[in-house]
């Protein structure tokens, strides 16, 4: 096996915050919703959301759509406010070029997850992708970087790097895997006193550029 690179999606490769602040904003407005019931949704899809997430917004708000129909509005309204930057893909492509493989490590729901993958462009720059949902494993479940890594054509007994700004999802859970770590400070300090990762970098194309400059015998 060559060298293997797995990263994290959502506040990693794109800006899953920024999206779903914008969603929830369109979301709100079309409905009319009261300032209350817009801090519901905000809370209920803050840091994950899944079709019972909006079994639970329908029932408490009161909403005409069906909960399938909800989930399936978000789950394109999400995909379409989802952006990897350019700087983030071109990196992608030159790790591939430089022999590296690449995949996707997240955890979510399997369709939505996918969506933003093929919006943004980046399923067609990676090897592989490894989807909560679909692996049965969840990070920091070591399970979960097995599956990753085996979906690549690799072995955690290899030299493997997850690149994710979760300091115990992405950071923590790959250490105690076995994995070399980068996380995405996306300006902040690291401040756990823990499974301190190898590498800080403020973006994905940072983190892929010191990849890309490491000497062979430290890959």
């Amino acid at each position: 096996m060559g060298r293997l690179v797995l990263m994290d999606l959502d506040n990693t490769l794109i800006n899953r915050n920024g999206a779903v602040t914008d969603w929830v904003t369109d979301f709100s407005v079309a409905r009319g919703l009261s300032t209350e019931a817009v801090q519901a949704v905000s809370e209920a899809v803050r840091e994950r959301a899944t079709p019972e997430t909006f079994e639970g917004l329908r029932s408490a708000l009161g909403l005409a759509e069906s909960a399938v129909e909800l989930w399936d509005s978000y789950v394109a309204g999400l995909a379409a406010r989802v952006v990897c930057a350019p700087a983030t893909l071109s990196r992608l492509d030159r790790l591939r070029v430089a022999g590296w493989s690449v995949g996707v490590l997240t955890n979510g729901a399997t369709d939505i997850q996918r969506a933003k993958l093929t919006a943004t462009g980046i399923l067609d720059r990676v090897d592989a992708v490894c989807i909560s949902e679909e692996a049965g494993a969840r990070k920091p479940e070591p399970k979960a970087f097995q599956v990753a890594v085996a979906r690549c054509g690799g072995a955690l007994l290899s030299d493997v790097w997850m690149v994710g700004d979760n300091p115990v999802t992405d950071i923590a859970g790959a250490s105690g895997a076995g994995l070399r770590t980068i996380w995405i400070s996306a300006g902040s300090d690291w401040t756990s006193p823990d499974h301190a990762p190898d590498h800080i970098a403020e973006t994905a194309a940072d983190a892929a550029d010191f990849l890309l400059g490491l000497p062979e015998t430290s890959r």
